[in-house]
């Protein structure tokens, strides 16, 4: 059974039921979650604003705190199923995120990465990009990927 569960919180319905996931696994196994929010760049595009680099740092702030609030919600929710749970900010980096994601993933020894995933395909895929591929191409360990219905 899987020890350190990383998993990888975004706002989207289908980190929501990872999320579940990982809890249930956590509780039936008695590990422990390691909750990760990779935070992103801000568009290149305002960069040629002259009043920008005031707009990035207060949206950076703005989105550390979302960030961190949504962190600290999924550790709430775990605790009450009894579960321990770490939280991780990872900050934005050259790499992407799925890149960032495993990483973090060796860096805890985590056994396990849960996220979900929105089951696109396709043209919507590629368009879109897929940080749950990205995580399958690079992970040293299991991954569950999570969909929404």
């Amino acid at each position: 059974m899987y020890q350190r569960i990383l998993v990888a919180i975004d706002s989207s319905h289908a980190a929501q039921r990872a999320l579940a996931e990982a809890i249930g696994n956590a509780r039936a196994s008695g590990g422990r979650l390691i909750l990760v929010h990779a935070l992103e760049e801000p568009a290149d595009a305002i960069g040629a604003n002259p009043y920008a680099a005031e707009y990035v740092r207060g949206l950076n702030e703005d989105t550390k705190q979302a960030a961190a609030d949504l962190l600290d919600r999924a550790r709430d929710r775990a605790a009450a199923a009894g579960v321990q749970a770490e939280a991780v900010l990872l900050e934005p980096g050259a790499a992407p995120v799925a890149e960032r994601i495993v990483q973090s993933a060796r860096d805890r020894k985590a056994d396990l990465i849960v996220m979900g995933t929105h089951g696109r395909h396709g043209v919507k895929r590629v368009m879109l990009g897929s940080n749950a591929h990205g995580v399958l191409r690079v992970a040293d360990v299991p991954v569950l990927l999570v969909r929404t219905p």
